[in-house]
């Protein structure tokens, strides 16, 4: 799945912690239509606006995510796309 950014309804939602919760609900919305779940995830692509953010986005994601812990890397880039603090992207395996 591309990336995804802490977007509701075409906004970014306030905050880290709010982003990485958004972008993990748009990724479970989109496997969902597919007929799958978070669970489905091999792997995660996360890049963050300020690598200084990452114990606060790992707090974030892991608890979005529950019991599923897919492989993941995690970077910091030079921006995000509308101003974002976060991007995720994932690769999941449907049957």
């Amino acid at each position: 799945m591309s990336g995804q950014l802490g977007l509701k309804d075409g906004s970014l939602v306030d905050g880290l912690d709010a982003q990485v919760r958004q972008a993990i609900a748009n990724l479970s919305g989109l496997l969902e239509a597919e007929g799958a779940s978070l669970s489905n995830i091999v792997k995660t692509t996360v890049l963050l606006d300020n690598i200084d953010d990452y114990a606060d986005m790992n707090t974030a994601y892991t608890e979005s995510l529950g019991d599923v812990r897919p492989a993941r890397a995690a970077f910091a880039v030079d921006a995000l796309p509308l101003g974002g603090l976060v991007e995720i992207e994932a690769i999941a395996v449907v049957d």
